[in-house]
């Protein structure tokens, strides 16, 4: 897979497999987040260019039907899958019930590295309980 394909891959909200927890996520929170504000970005500028350059004022409700299909929606469906994928990970590694496990970026805070069921970074041995009371 080139540079290009995974920027595609990123710009079009193109998710892994979610039955397929073993592997480091390619999407992670921040990813959908980029990606929604880079959609979002060029629908803005080139809607108002063509806009503009048509004289297409009495559309501009169209722009903004374009900035949900093609930005806000893929960007919530993808959330959906990335929420589900974490739910599974919480619930099927050790990681998931640890202090250090950050599930935003699904990797542990306290060695940087990112999670799935076949790596736990510290193996174990330096996992905490999560405190509930917080």
């Amino acid at each position: 897979m080139t540079a290009f394909d995974k920027i595609v891959d990123l710009f079009m909200f193109r998710a892994q497999s979610d039955e397929n927890l073993s592997e480091m996520p390619k999407i992670t929170q921040g990813s959908i987040v980029w990606g929604l504000i880079l959609r979002a970005s060029v629908i803005i500028i080139l809607s108002m260019i063509v806009i503009g350059f048509y004289k297409l004022y009495n559309y501009w409700w169209l722009a903004f039907f374009l900035l949900w299909l093609l930005a806000v929606y893929p960007a919530y469906r993808q959330f959906q899958i990335f929420n589900n994928r974490i739910k599974k990970i919480e619930e099927a590694t050790l990681c998931g019930t640890c202090k250090y496990f950050e599930p935003t970026g699904q990797l542990c805070k306290l060695f940087d590295e990112h999670v799935s069921t076949n790596y736990i970074p510290c193996e174990g041995e330096n996992w905490e309980p999560k405190s509930f009371e917080d």
